[in-house]
């Protein structure tokens, strides 16, 4: 397949993913929730951007690709065993984002599943306590091919198409929110907050890595610490993914 139909196929499959193939669940959240979530995770997000949620009595998602544990990937060096274990450990979550970090609108339902499979692997190898229940699609291109098989396999998926999630969701596409120092601001930031407690929805911000000089997908601690006042001047529960689910009564 050729780079430019593979590129096309995934822009409309992740469109009609927005839409087809639901899982739906309306969300049984008693107060507005957010979440704090990191893919591929970079090691600064493990060691800074963890530190900085514990200050605030918060853990976040991450979203590991075992096959990119400790390899740079021309802006960071993603986490390996000792920093997974690490954050399982201080009771931050553990979830899946392929092994590979192949799109998954590149995957066949063989395809994936042993994408998933060598991942748990992988994790599990490293500790066999980790609970993997969620996953996030890489590149955030939803795949309306692989829904209804990820279903099957975690509790949600997560993607990027913005948005706060509210009444009935679809756990199997969930929206978030940019935690990117080129894609928000401080405004940003309160408005969506605002959104959140007006709906009493669940915001899900997504990040890479956590730096004084961010890369193009990541945050400084600074924007990170403005999103985490945010949260508490407005006493929303911070959880991780798995957390703000059985929260919903997913």
């Amino acid at each position: 397949m050729s780079p430019v139909w593979s590129s096309l196929k995934a822009r409309v499959s992740n469109r009609l993913a927005r839409h087809l193939c639901a899982t739906p669940h309306r969300l049984l959240n008693k107060r507005p929730m957010v979440s704090f979530t990191f893919d591929d995770a970079p090691v600064s997000a493990a060691t800074t951007g963890a530190a900085l949620l514990e200050e605030y009595g918060a853990r976040g998602t991450f979203y590991v690709a075992g096959g990119l544990a400790d390899t740079w990937s021309g802006h960071w060096t993603a986490i390996g065993a000792e920093n997974i274990v690490g954050l399982h450990r201080r009771a931050h979550e553990i979830a899946c984002h392929t092994f590979s970090h192949k799109r998954a609108t590149d995957l066949s339902a063989t395809a994936m599943a042993d994408e998933v499979e060598r991942n748990r692997r992988y994790l599990l190898g490293l500790d066999p306590s980790i609970r993997i229940e969620n996953f996030a699609y890489p590149y955030g291109l939803g795949s309306v091919s692989r829904k209804g098989q990820l279903g099957k396999l975690f509790r949600s998926s997560r993607g990027i198409f913005p948005g706060i999630n509210s009444g009935t969701v679809d756990l199997q596409y969930l929206h978030a929110m940019p935690l990117i120092e080129r894609q928000i601001d401080r405004d940003g930031i309160e408005r969506a907050f605002d959104a959140a407690v007006e709906t009493n929805g669940w915001l899900i911000f997504y990040s890479h890595d956590v730096a004084a000089e961010p890369s193009p997908y990541g945050c400084s601690p600074a924007l990170l610490r403005q999103a985490l006042e945010a949260a508490s001047r407005r006493k929303v529960s911070n959880l991780s993914i798995a957390e703000a689910l059985w929260a919903a009564g997913a």
